[in-house]
């Protein structure tokens, strides 16, 4: 699992009794809970972001109780697929993040990276009967991509997580009925970038069907396209890099960004 980092910010290196692939995986996820802190995604302590230790059948989660704008590498939790620590941290961990995340972990090989939020924007969406429609070109990335599962209440229930691992399938993006959204990416990088253009689309659909106007669909096959260019490891001639630069390009920037307007994560 390849990560991108910031060659510019000052890194405390791993700790003696953890591997330097897991250091930098902490390292990568701290960013990442403090980027969202910082675009106003958080829900207080609640929602998590979880990250599959390389190498492992562990994963790391958030210390329950602390808010986003806190988590520093350190300060992840370790834990096992029946959300068990399995380091000495004194953390809790919250069952709900434990059912959702590890439904989703056990069940792709290439969900390295779980992220859940309840933004205003992505719970309003999980409101509409019509769901993420492909109306601007943010929504568009994700034709075909995006799966529901209905609610069942409070995430408590253990028989949920098959139901949440079936409705998912390989879609890389889950809406979850009256509660929020939910995004699978191979990296912390991935993640984040298809979180935050998820939120904007969603956020777009909304002041669109506020308008009370007719709303405009894009052409037939045009939402085919912006998809397959979009959020796609595969070759792609379209590009000079030959591949979409969604995904990964981004990472670097979002590191200088955090390091700018939060530092102390990587500790």
């Amino acid at each position: 699992m390849s990560t991108q980092t910031n060659p510019n910010a000052t890194r405390a290196p791993a700790p003696t009794h953890m591997s330097p692939e897991e250091w930098q995986a902490r390292i990568d996820l701290a960013a990442c809970y403090r980027l969202v802190a910082h675009h106003g995604w958080t829900d207080l302590i609640y929602t998590h972001i979880s990250l599959r230790v390389p190498g492992t059948a562990h994963y790391l989660i958030n210390p329950f109780g602390w808010s986003f704008d806190e988590i520093t590498a350190s300060s992840l939790v370790k834990i096992d697929s029946d959300g068990k620590k399995v380091d000495d941290s004194p953390h809790d961990v919250h069952r709900a993040g434990f059912v959702i995340h590890s439904a989703i972990h056990t069940a792709r090989d290439d969900a390295h990276c779980v992220l859940h939020l309840h933004t205003r924007a992505g719970m309003a969406i999980s409101m509409l009967k019509c769901g993420l429609l492909p109306l601007s070109q943010h929504a568009m990335m994700f034709h075909g991509k995006v799966a529901y599962h209905e609610s069942e209440g409070l995430a408590v229930n253990l028989q949920e997580r098959e139901r949440l691992a079936s409705d998912l399938g390989n879609h890389m993006v889950m809406v979850l009925r009256n509660h929020g959204t939910l995004v699978v990416g191979y990296t912390v990088a991935e993640a984040f970038s298809s979180m935050w253009h998820l939120e904007k689309a969603c956020q777009a659909q909304l002041d669109a069907m506020a308008c009370g106007q007719e709303l405009n669909f894009p052409p037939d096959g045009v939402a085919e396209q912006i998809s397959r260019l979009g959020f796609n490891k595969a070759a792609l001639r379209e590009y000079p890099e030959g591949r979409s630069p969604l995904g990964w390009k981004e990472w670097p920037a979002m590191l200088r960004l955090a390091d700018k307007v939060s530092p102390g994560y990587a500790v």
